[in-house]
């Protein structure tokens, strides 16, 4: 699986060049076989320097590197997914607040999209 498509490192790249703002998560990553979520908001100029919320035990702001990232392997010669069917909606401080609240992004993201489910009305 391509991890990071041309399309979402450019939407990284243009977050990354501008600091001041709150921005809505842009690509999801996750160990399918326990423990790692990574909600990426930024790229460096780098090209390898995300920032972001992780979580790999303990939800936290801050950066990682991305080909460090993508060096992990798993069992089975998988390594580190992209979500696909992630969309961010949010800032990524409601992210981090709401992770912080629950203990994990996994849960946080289940009580964000049962609350937007909530505000959004049948068609």
């Amino acid at each position: 699986m391509i991890l990071l498509t041309d399309g979402l490192r450019d939407r990284l790249l243009a977050n990354g060049r501008r600091r001041d703002v709150d921005h809505v998560p842009v690509v999801k990553f996750f160990n399918p076989f326990g423990a790692g979520v990574w909600l990426a908001t930024e790229l460096d100029e780098d090209g390898d320097l995300m920032f972001g919320l992780a979580d790999i035990g303990r939800p936290e702001l801050g950066c990682w590197s991305f080909s460090e990232m993508q060096a992990i392997r798993l069992p089975f010669g998988m390594g580190i997914e992209r979500d696909i069917l992630f969309t961010g909606d949010v800032p990524i401080s409601v992210w981090a607040e709401a992770a912080r609240r629950t203990g994990s992004i996994r849960e946080a993201e289940r009580i964000l999209y049962q609350a937007a489910r909530a505000r959004t009305p049948d068609i």
